[in-house]
């Protein structure tokens, strides 16, 4: 799959601005993207779904748990979401440009925040299989990352601070949902990696004394891209196993979506209440 010089990711995003602007659909206020397995139908859909084949400009392949299509749904009246069933990883074959393409599209068009769900290894006992994870923190341990090159001043600073990248006043909020609901969530740190191998128990064990409570193939890229922009960024990890060597249990991808298919009602009621919140859109910090 090729590369996308920097020069050419901005005419290509202006490329998809302009057509989905043709089709004449709202600008989005939210970016919501689903991780593995996890089908979260939320508000009133506003246009049938379409692959994002249809609107991206290179070749989009999905993998299993991922359908790679956008939905927009309206979940009250005036906030207009744009869900992602799915997101495309760097262990497909997808350049780092390519893996954002979608977070920097939604920002272009409007979108001011970004909730995302991915599925994780545990790397703590108590983190069993449908435990979830409000992620504070993460550790890119891809080797890669959205903002080599060059681009627009106008995107955001070429050395952005990531102190606060998921931010702070949003997964409080959640916080707050989930115990006023009673569903149990915990924080934690997300140790990302390449993929597409599952960690071996040493790598584990690494990952546990380096500070990660969760690992996954997914996200540390996307929330980059999208704090570059300005967006606000909140995370749900739904631990679909246990680590390699925290239990004896073999892992199989099948787990991974089964774990996304049970966790997804419990994911699905707290964004409900999380995306008919009326501070959601307030500004951080207010």
């Amino acid at each position: 799959m090729r590369d996308l010089d920097q020069d050419h990711l901005v005419r290509e995003l202006d490329v998809a601005v302009d057509a989905w602007r043709r089709r004449g659909w709202p600008e989005p206020d939210v970016l919501l993207v689903s991780g593995s397995g996890l089908s979260i139908d939320l508000g009133q859909p506003l246009a049938e779904p379409v692959p994002w084949a249809d609107l991206l400009p290179f070749e989009v392949v999905g993998i299993e748990g991922h359908p790679l299509t956008a939905e927009l749904l309206e979940p009250v009246p005036g906030r207009v979401v744009l869900s992602s069933r799915g997101r495309l990883h760097a262990y497909q074959g997808y350049s780092r440009a390519q893996v954002v393409f979608t977070i920097r599209l939604a920002a272009q068009l409007g979108a001011r925040l970004l909730l995302m769900t991915n599925s994780s290894g545990g790397l703590r006992p108590e983190l069993g299989a449908g435990s979830l994870v409000a992620i504070a923190d993460h550790l890119n341990l891809t080797g890669d990352n959205p903002l080599w090159g060059r681009f627009p001043a106008s995107w955001g600073p070429q050395f952005p601070d990531m102190s606060q990248a998921y931010d702070p006043d949003l997964r409080r909020l959640l916080l707050d949902i989930a115990r006023a609901e009673g569903i149990a969530v915990e924080e934690g740190i997300y140790a990302g990696v390449p993929g597409p191998s599952y960690e071996t128990p040493a790598e584990v064990r690494m990952l546990h004394r380096l500070g990660a409570d969760v690992v996954g193939m997914s996200t540390v890229l996307e929330v980059i891209a999208a704090h570059h922009l300005g967006m606000r960024c909140g995370c749900l990890s739904v631990v679909a196993n246990p680590g390699a060597g925290v239990t004896d249990e073999r892992l199989d991808h099948a787990d991974v979506l089964t774990q996304g298919a049970e966790a997804g009602r419990r994911v699905a009621h707290l964004f409900e209440r999380l995306l008919a919140h009326p501070d959601l859109l307030a500004p951080a910090g207010v």
